[in-house]
């Protein structure tokens, strides 16, 4: 079966990615220059309402939900979601006899803000390699300055970290418009989607054609 499961994985991923970027073309759009002063759970919360209302959620049958409880205990007993770590947005579907589940972890950024590029280190990329979260996805949200120049100021600091601390690097990719590879010990890759709120012009510049 897992030769059928890893086209369906595949596939179920670029659907979440085709979401998420829509979703943050409608709220750009919509919320406009306001947006800038939201924490990440706001920014969050909005994207996933927008991936609720968008009709391919239903035709894909994707679910999205958000701060949801994540652990490493897989035994099937009760559990205390208090002492449990959650993770900003998740997405659900169902085909045949399996739950397919796909995380992501959002942070705010700043070119400027180094306190907030060490936290998107600490909390995100760490927490992935940790095991804290499951999966393999951040979200960036870039609320000041340049989105290239705050992925460098990111890179920067990662050369002060362990080697496993690789640095983001920029990849083509057909529904993202700027997405990043960072690939740490054991060929684990992270996914960076950054996601530019400092203005609504490079929507229409940079915008990927809408087919999968």
């Amino acid at each position: 079966m897992n030769h059928l499961k890893e086209p369906f994985e595949k596939k179920f991923e670029a659907n979440c990615f085709k979401l998420i970027t829509e979703a943050y073309d409608s709220l750009v759009i919509k919320a406009k220059m306001t947006i800038l002063k939201w924490n990440e759970n706001s920014i969050t919360k909005n994207l996933n309402d927008f991936i609720e209302n968008n009709p391919k959620s239903l035709q894909w049958r994707i679910t999205p939900n958000v701060e949801q409880p994540v652990g490493k205990d897989k035994k099937k007993e009760p559990v205390d979601a208090n002492k449990l770590s959650r993770i900003d947005l998740r997405f659900v579907t169902i085909n045949s006899n399996y739950r397919y589940k796909y995380y992501m972890e959002a942070k705010n950024l700043k070119e400027n803000d180094s306190d907030l590029k060490k936290r998107y280190i600490e909390d995100g990329i760490k927490s992935f390699l940790d095991g804290k979260y499951p999966g393999e996805c951040l979200l960036g949200y870039i609320l000041e300055g340049d989105l290239k120049k705050t992925v460098y100021g990111i890179n920067n600091l990662l050369k002060n970290y362990a080697k496993e601390y690789e640095i983001l690097k920029l990849k083509p990719h057909r529904i993202c418009h700027s997405y990043y590879e960072s690939v740490h010990n054991c060929g684990f890759i992270i996914k960076h989607l950054m996601f530019d709120f400092t203005s609504i012009e490079h929507i229409a510049n940079q915008k990927p054609p809408l087919h999968l």
